[in-house]
Order: structure tokens, then C-alpha cells, then sequence
């Protein structure tokens, strides 16, 4: 037999092998190693927001709607993607519910801006603490294109907050912060606010 011939022979005797046989024991102690490892980073994750809403345990009760707010100059359905402080977009609010994201239905009135939560807290922004509304592209959590987020800067005991809403229809966004920013305006040039 020629050395060709011995080596293809070889090479078909090894291809009619079996397979190796899984190590079933060693599998499952991976799958379960992962598994507790991501169970840990979850608990980690939530011990985190536990703490965070006790460094913000000073933040005063969020305002309820008055029985009777007035007339809606604008209301809008839409998602509520959280709070943060002022001018810090990634330093999430979390006391009172104000992390949670949450489908939402705000009104506009006289009074202020009432923010309905269904499955989380509702509050309501009176109108003396409303200070600007402005299109920006993220909070923290979420990021959108340019001017995809109508955020609404507003005081809060001795804080400032911004909070993040989306509409179903991202056009109505403009209106909002015209409506919002001039009633700032008006209230500002009366001089009840700031």
C-alpha cells in the first residue's frame, strides 16, 4: 500500500469516530454559575436604587392635583421617561416614584401641569413652580434624535428638577414648550414666582 493511500485510510478510520461525549455535569454548573451571577448583579442593581431614594429622603411629598384645576389649555398622551436635577441629565430622581417610567397623560391649566400616571405615583406641578420647558434628545435612561423630548424644569421644595415626557405625536412638543414657557412669563412679570 502506498503512503497515500495508508494516510486516506487513516483519515477515514478517525472521521468514523463518535463524537465526544458532552460533560453534562460541568455544563450545568455553568449555566447555573451565570445564572447566580446575574440573579447578584440584579440585586445589586436594586440595593442601588434603595439607596439612591434614601440619599433623596429630603425631597418633600410631590403635590396633588386641586379638585378644581381650571380649564386644559393643552393635554397630551405620551410616556413619562423620569426626573433628574436640573441641568444634570443623568442624575436620576428616584424618591416618590419620579424613576419610575411610566405611560403618562399630562394637562395644562391655569393651576399647572397635572401628570397622570397609570401603574405609578401622579403629581402635579402648580403653575408658581413651572420655571421652563424646553426639546432636548435624552434624560437619563433614555436618548433620542434631537429634539425628541419635551423636558419640563420645575421647583420642588428647594430643588430643581427636570422631567421627560414623549407624546404619541413628538409634533405637539413645540406647542408645550411655547404654552409653558409663556406662562413662566406671565407669572414671572407678576412677580409670584422666582
Amino acid at each position: 500500500m502506498t503512503p497515500f493511500i495508508h494516510l486516506a485510510a487513516e483519515a477515514a478510520a478517525a472521521e468514523r469516530k463518535s463524537a465526544e461525549v458532552t460533560d453534562w455535569a460541568a455544563r450545568i454548573g455553568w449555566v447555573v454559575g451565570l445564572l447566580l451571577f446575574i440573579a447578584l448583579v440584579y440585586w445589586l442593581m436594586r440595593q442601588g436604587w434603595k439607596w439612591r431614594a434614601t440619599l433623596q429622603s429630603d425631597l418633600p411629598e410631590l403635590p396633588t392635583a386641586p379638585e378644581t384645576p381650571g380649564e386644559a389649555k393643552l393635554s397630551m398622551s405620551g410616556r413619562y421617561h423620569g426626573s433628574t436635577t436640573a441641568g444634570q441629565w443623568l442624575d436620576r430622581i428616584v424618591a416618590h416614584g419620579l424613576g419610575t417610567r411610566s405611560r403618562a397623560e399630562l394637562t395644562l391649566t391655569d393651576a399647572g401641569l397635572e401628570v397622570v400616571r397609570p401603574g405609578a405615583a401622579d403629581f402635579f406641578v402648580p403653575a408658581g413652580q413651572l420655571r421652563e420647558a424646553r426639546l432636548d434628545k435624552g434624560i437619563a435612561g433614555k436618548v433620542l434624535a434631537e429634539g425628541g423630548l419635551l423636558v419640563v424644569t420645575w421647583q420642588h421644595g428647594d430643588k430643581q428638577i427636570d422631567s421627560g415626557f414623549r407624546s404619541d405625536r413628538a409634533a405637539e412638543h413645540t406647542a408645550w414648550v411655547e404654552a409653558i414657557n409663556s406662562m413662566n412669563q406671565v407669572i414671572t412679570t407678576e412677580g409670584t414666582a422666582r
